[in-house]
C-alpha cells in the first residue's frame, strides 16, 4: 500500500511540476509578446499602408504644396442630451496641402454634474474625407468634464496634397454626444 501511495504522490508531484513549468513558460511568452507587440504593429501598419497613430508625422515626410491654399472651416454642434457649450476658437484657416496645422476648440460643461461626451467628426464635401488627416484629435476618445469645467482641446491635422485641385474649401463639423444614456435622457429637450 505504501509503495502505491508513494508512486501516486510522485505522479501528482510530477504533474504539478509540469504544470508549473508550463505556466512559467506561458508568463515568459506573454511578457516577450508584450515587447514584440509594438514592432509587430508598426510592421503591420507599414505593410497595410495604415498610419501608425504613434508615428510622428513631420513636414519632411510629406511635401507641402505651396502653389495652392485650401480653406478649412469649423462647425460645432452639441446634441440635445448634452448640456455643454462647444465652439471652435478659430472659425476657419487657410492651409497649404501637406502642411501641419493646429487649431483649438473650447468646451464647457454647463451642468452641475460630471458628464462624459464624445465628439463625432464629419468632413464635407463627403468625398474629401479621405484627404483630411487628423493626427491629434479630441474625437479619438471620450472627453470627461466635471461639473462647470471648461477645457481647450487641440486638433492637429493636415490636408493631403492629393486633394483634387477643384476642391478649395473643406468643412469639418463636430457633433458632441452624451455617452451616458441616463444622463442624456435627463437633458434631452426633444424627448421631454
Amino acid at each position: 500500500m505504501s509503495d502505491s501511495k508513494q508512486q501516486l504522490g510522485e505522479k501528482i508531484e510530477k504533474k504539478h511540476r509540469k504544470t508549473s513549468l508550463l505556466l512559467v513558460g506561458l508568463v515568459i511568452g506573454m511578457f516577450g509578446f508584450g515587447f514584440a507587440l509594438i514592432p509587430l504593429y508598426n510592421l503591420y501598419c507599414q505593410v497595410t499602408g495604415l498610419k501608425n497613430s504613434g508615428e510622428i508625422f513631420s513636414e519632411s515626410s510629406a511635401e507641402i504644396d505651396n502653389s495652392r491654399q485650401v480653406t478649412v472651416q469649423f462647425d460645432t454642434t452639441v446634441n440635445d442630451g448634452l448640456p455643454w457649450k462647444f465652439k471652435p476658437l478659430t472659425r476657419e484657416v487657410k492651409v497649404h496641402p501637406g502642411e501641419i496645422t493646429e487649431v483649438s476648440f473650447l468646451v464647457k460643461n454647463l451642468s452641475d454634474e460630471d458628464i462624459v461626451g464624445q465628439a463625432i467628426p464629419s468632413v464635407t464635401p463627403w468625398f474629401a474625407n479621405g484627404f483630411f488627416h487628423k493626427m491629434e484629435c479630441f474625437c479619438f476618445s471620450n472627453q470627461p468634464l466635471k461639473a462647470g469645467e471648461s477645457k481647450e482641446m487641440p486638433l492637429r491635422f493636415y490636408v493631403s496634397n492629393e486633394l483634387p485641385k477643384d476642391i478649395s474649401v473643406l468643412n469639418l463639423s463636430y457633433t458632441f454626444l452624451n455617452t451616458d444614456k441616463n444622463s442624456a435622457a435627463k437633458y434631452d429637450v426633444a424627448g421631454s
